[in-house]
């Protein structure tokens, strides 16, 4: 059974940092792609970041390029989300995916975690 753990949401001020992590268990991950989607109240679930579970290929939304960074470790079948200077309209549920295809579609991601909150105070 395939598992995505979303962790580390929680309550920070704007211009901080959070680092959410995705654990990933019941298959092997190497071939397939890795996103982090996000959905604030009262709007569609939105891409946010893709990474290769091998490394490399990464793909970020315009809205989060240059402050949050996606990576993985393949010891710890972990998917990463480093997120700095975090604004206000950051706030949403965070979502860890795995597709097989290179795209930032939601629907193309076959496999989700439940989802950790984040909410970023002015």
């Amino acid at each position: 059974q395939v598992q995505l753990v979303e962790s580390g949401g929680g309550l920070v001020q704007a211009g901080g940092s959070l680092r959410l992590s995705c654990a990933a268990s019941g298959r092997t991950f190497s071939s397939y792609i890795m996103g982090w989607f996000r959905q604030a109240p009262g709007k569609e679930r939105e891409f946010i970041a893709r990474i290769r579970w091998s490394g490399g290929s990464t793909y970020y939304a315009s809205s989060v390029k240059g402050r949050f960074t996606i990576s993985t470790d393949n010891a710890k079948n972990t998917v990463y989300l480093q997120m700095n200077s975090l604004k206000p309209e950051d706030t949403a549920v965070y979502y860890c995916a795995a597709t097989k295809m290179m795209t930032v579609t939601t629907t193309a991601y076959n496999y989700w975690g439940q989802g950790t909150q984040v909410t970023v105070s002015s």
